[in-house]
C-alpha cells in the first residue's frame, strides 16, 4: 500500500547516504547535508518520472537498475529503513516501505568503495558494474538463508534485495574466485547501503 507524506515537516530531507551532485543554486546534497524542498504535488512528482503507477518496491527496483547514464539529474531518492524519500528539491515524496520488509543494496568491490548509509538510487556508484556474483544472505538468528542467487550486478555496481525487516546477519559474496562477507541489520537503525563488503 502507498502512503504519501508531503508537508512543512516532510521538507527537511537529510540524506545519509553516497554524495551527489551540488544541486542548482549552490544547495548541497552532498552525503550529511540537507535538501530542502517545497511543498507540492507527490502525485505529480512521481508522475513527471513516468513513475506514478508503480508501488514502492517498482520504484525502488527501477530507480536501482537503471542505466547510470538514464539516471534522472535532478531527482535524490534515498532508501531509509521505513521509508523511499523523494525530492527534486521542489517537492518531496515520502513512501512507506512494505510492512516487514526492508531493502539492503550491496555494492561489493576489489580496490575501491565509498562511504554509505543510507542507499541514494540515483547517486550511488559501485566498483563492480555489470559483474556476475553469488550472493548468500544469512539470518543469524535463525541461520536461514534469506537470499542464495547467482545474479548479475546493476550498471551502478550495486545489487538490492527486499529482506525481512528488524533481524541481523551476515552477507556473502562471491565473484571470479574471490569471496568476502561482512554483517547487516535490517532494524531501524541499520544502513540501507552496504559498501564494506571487500572480494579477496
Amino acid at each position: 500500500m502507498k502512503r504519501f507524506v508531503l508537508g512543512a515537516a516532510a521538507l527537511s530531507l537529510v540524506l545519509t547516504g553516497c554524495s551527489a551532485p551540488q544541486a542548482e543554486g549552490g544547495a548541497s546534497t552532498d552525503s550529511g547535508q540537507s535538501a530542502t524542498a517545497r511543498p507540492g504535488s507527490a502525485e505529480e512528482l512521481l508522475a513527471d518520472l513516468n513513475l506514478a503507477a508503480d508501488d514502492v518496491t517498482g520504484i525502488v527496483d527501477h530507480l536501482d537498475r537503471l542505466p547510470v547514464d538514464e539516471r534522472p539529474t535532478d531527482l535524490m531518492a534515498s532508501v531509509q529503513p521505513d521509508e523511499l524519500v523523494l525530492t527534486d528539491g521542489e517537492q518531496e515524496a515520502t513512501m512507506a516501505l512494505p510492512q516487514g520488509k526492508s531493502y539492503v543494496s550491496i555494492a561489493p568491490f576489489v580496490d575501491e568503495t565509498h562511504d554509505c548509509f543510507y542507499h541514494s538510487l540515483t547517486t550511488c556508484l559501485g566498483e563492480m558494474s555489470g559483474e556476475d556474483v553469488d550472493v548468500v544472505i544469512t539470518d543469524s538468528e535463525t541461520g536461514e538463508a534469506l537470499v542464495d542467487e547467482s545474479t548479475t550486478t546493476f550498471d551502478n555496481g550495486f545489487v538490492g534485495f527486499w529482506v525481512p525487516s528488524d533481524i541481523s546477519g551476515t552477507i556473502e559474496v562471491t565473484a571470479e574466485g574471490k569471496t568476502g562477507a561482512t554483517e547487516f541489520s535490517t532494524k531501524s537503525d541499520g544502513p540501507t547501503c552496504v559498501t564494506d563488503l571487500q572480494l579477496q
